[in-house]
C-alpha cells in the first residue's frame, strides 16, 4: 500500500530530525543530551512550553530549521496515516462487496462448512481441480487469513440464514468439517432440510457420531483419526501400495491422477467396449474399474461394454484425463 509506504519514510525522516536536532542543542549550545531532546519534542509537538534554556542567535536561527522541517513533518504523517487509514477501511469495504458479488453468482458450487486442517485440506484438492466452492466459517480471523485466496462467508453454518447466503439451494455439495461433532449434526440437519437432495459429506471425530450423522442425513462420513491410523498401518505393511496410492491421489512425484469420468446417455463412449473406446490406445489412460450401479467391476477386460451412466475409474495424467472427461461429455 502505497500510504503505508509514505509513512514508513516519514516516519524515518522524522527521526533523523530528532536525532540531528538533539545533536544540534548539545553542540550548539552545551545543553545535556536530554535538554536538547525535550526542547525537540516539545517543539515538534506544538506544545508551547518555554525554551529548556536561554537560546543563542546560532540556536535560534538552527530551531527554526528544526521547526520548519520537523513540523512539516509531522503534518505529512498525520495526513498520511488518515489515507492509510482510509484506504484500509476502503478496500475491506469494497473487497467484502466484491465477495459477496462473486458468492451470489456461485452455482453448482461446494459449501466446506469450518476452516480447520480437514476444511482447508478440502479447500486445496477443490481449488486444484478447479471447481466453484465457498468456505463458512464463524471465526473472523480465521475468515480474513483466508478470503484472500478462497470465498469466505463468515457466519455459523447451523443457521439457515447463513446457508441461505451460501446459496444452498444451488449447490452440488456440503462438507461439514467443524471439529465438534454436535456442530456437524447441526449443520446437516439444516442443510438436509434446505436442499434434500444436497449431496453432504460430514467429519466424524468419534465413532458412535457415525451413525447419528448418517441418519441426520449425511451421505458419507470421514474420520480422520480412523484414517490416520489404516494409513500407518499400512505404510508399515504395504509401504509401495501406500506410495502408489500418495503419487496418484496427492499428487506426489510424477505426474499421475485417479480420476472419475462419468459416461452420459449421450456420451461417445456409452455402447462401446474398452478396446473399442480406444481411451487407452489414443489418450493415455488406463481404465482400472467400471462403477455401474451399486457394483463395481474392477479391472475390466478389453470386451467389456461401456454403458450410458457408467461411472469410469481411470489413471492417467491430469491433461490427459481431463481430454477424456472432454470427449466422454461430448455427443455422438
Amino acid at each position: 500500500m502505497k500510504a503505508l509506504h509514505n509513512l514508513r519514510l516519514i516516519g524515518i525522516a522524522l527521526a533523523l530530525v530528532i536525532i540531528a536536532g538533539t545533536a544540534g542543542f548539545h553542540f550548539i549550545e552545551g545543553w545535556s543530551w536530554f535538554d536538547g531532546f525535550y526542547m525537540v519534542v516539545t517543539t515538534l509537538t506544538t506544545i508551547g512550553y518555554q525554551e529548556t534554556h536561554p537560546l543563542s542567535h546560532a540556536g535560534r536561527v538552527f530551531n527554526i530549521c528544526v521547526i520548519a522541517t520537523g513540523v512539516s513533518l509531522v503534518f505529512l504523517g498525520i495526513g498520511a496515516l488518515t489515507q492509510a487509514l482510509l484506504e484500509f477501511e476502503l478496500r475491506s469495504f469494497f473487497g467484502r462487496r466484491k465477495m459477496e458479488r462473486e458468492i451470489d453468482r456461485l452455482t453448482d458450487h461446494y459449501i466446506i462448512c469450518g476452516a480447520g486442517r480437514v476444511g482447508r485440506s478440502a479447500g486445496r484438492e477443490l481449488a486444484r481441480r478447479p471447481v466453484p466452492f465457498v468456505i463458512v466459517e464463524n471465526n473472523d480471523a480465521k475468515a480474513a487469513r483466508y478470503s484472500q485466496d478462497w470465498l469466505v462467508l463468515v457466519g455459523d453454518a447451523t443457521k439457515e440464514q447463513t446457508l441461505r447466503e451460501a446459496h444452498i439451494e444451488r449447490a452440488r455439495g456440503l462438507v461439514a468439517a467443524t471439529t465438534t461433532d454436535a456442530t456437524n449434526l447441526y449443520i446437516i440437519l439444516t442443510a438436509r432440510g434446505l436442499n434434500p437432495k444436497l449431496k453432504i459429506i460430514a467429519r466424524a471425530s468419534e465413532e458412535d457420531a457415525e451413525k447419528h450423522l448418517l441418519t441426520a442425513g449425511a451421505d458419507a462420513i470421514v474420520s480422520p483419526y480412523s484414517f490416520a491410523g489404516q494409513r500407518i498401518a499400512q505404510t508399515f505393511l504395504r509401504p509401495h501400495v501406500v506410495s502408489f496410492l500418495d503419487t496418484a491421489t496427492t499428487h506426489l512425484g510424477i505426474d499421475l491422477e485417479l480420476g472419475e469420468i462419468c459416461i452420459g446417455p449421450d456420451s461417445r463412449f456409452a455402447g462401446k467396449t474398452i478396446e473399442s473406446s480406444r481411451i487407452r490406445q489414443e489418450r493415455g489412460v488406463i481404465v482400472l474399474a467400471i462403477k455401474r450401479g451399486q457394483g463395481m467391476r474392477f479391472n475390466p477386460a478389453p470386451d467389456d461394454r461401456i454403458e450410458a451412466g457408467d461411472f469410469l475409474i481411470a489413471m492417467g495424467e491430469p491433461a490427459q484425463l481431463r481430454q477424456v472427461e472432454l470427449i466422454a461429455a461430448s455427443r455422438t
